[in-house]
């Protein structure tokens, strides 16, 4: 039964956010203050999915910091209803090209000013990573890239592709790493489904570095979030306990 009445919620909740969201966002489509907008809403939702979702920030200055690239792990379907709630003013994702067929969300996607990338397309990849840099350059803004490239679905935190360190050593901005405990074990038909904690870590700079220098950041900032994700996975799993 609360399976159920979830789906339904959730269902309820995506027509209206999909078809107003279009909506609104036809009066300044691909603005980017719109993902903002919406990831923060998306991540109400938790509450009726029965997560105690609760946002960190290890610099509280993480709000002012300016252009940035955020890195996030990728678990599954939850982090649209988690994660989310992280997105930073002014930050603009990185996703496949295939999203936008998804309907209704996809269109809402592209709308909200989201950056879609080819990722069967070696060289058309490359030059949007390009198109990433000059964006964040030119309009000031941050971008959001799940570095694993694909969900982990319980295989912890999986190795990072490049493209996210090359976007923000080529910008010249600091990477931002973001990590949400596990939501493996989040159940539909399960009232109260815990804690789940996402923390904004600390930027790591990139002053100084250049291409040659894209595998050492990545390994880094690997070894960061695998460590926090093991911190935030035992700490969530002992507060479920009580």
């Amino acid at each position: 039964m609360i399976f159920l009445l979830r789906i339904f919620a959730v269902a309820i909740f995506a027509i209206v956010m999909f078809i107003g969201g279009c909506g609104y966002c036809l009066l300044s489509p691909r603005n980017p203050k719109h993902v903002y907008t919406f990831g923060r809403l998306f991540s109400k939702m938790s509450r009726v999915l029965g997560i105690k979702l609760e946002i960190r920030y290890a610099d509280d200055a993480a709000e002012e910091l300016g252009s940035a690239v955020y890195i996030a792990n990728h678990q599954n379907n939850y982090d649209l209803f988690t994660v989310s709630g992280a997105i930073m003013p002014r930050t603009v994702t990185v996703g496949k090209k295939s999203i936008v067929w998804i309907p209704l969300f996809g269109q809402l996607y592209w709308i909200t000013g989201n950056i879609l990338i080819d990722r069967a397309n070696r060289s058309k990849a490359v030059s949007t990573i390009s198109q990433v840099v000059e964006k964040i350059k030119q309009n000031k803004v941050s971008v959001w890239m799940f570095p694993e490239g694909t969900r982990s679905r319980g295989r912890g935190l999986l190795p990072f592709k490049t493209g996210a360190f090359h976007a923000a050593i080529g910008a010249n901005v600091p990477v931002v790493p973001i990590v949400c405990s596990s939501t493996d074990n989040v159940s539909l038909n399960r009232w109260d489904n815990g804690v789940v904690i996402v923390e904004v870590m600390k930027p790591v700079s990139t002053d100084g570095l250049s291409k040659d220098d894209v595998r050492s950041l990545s390994t880094r900032c690997h070894d960061l979030m695998a460590e926090k994700l093991a911190e935030l996975n035992a700490e969530a799993n002992e507060r479920n306990k009580r």
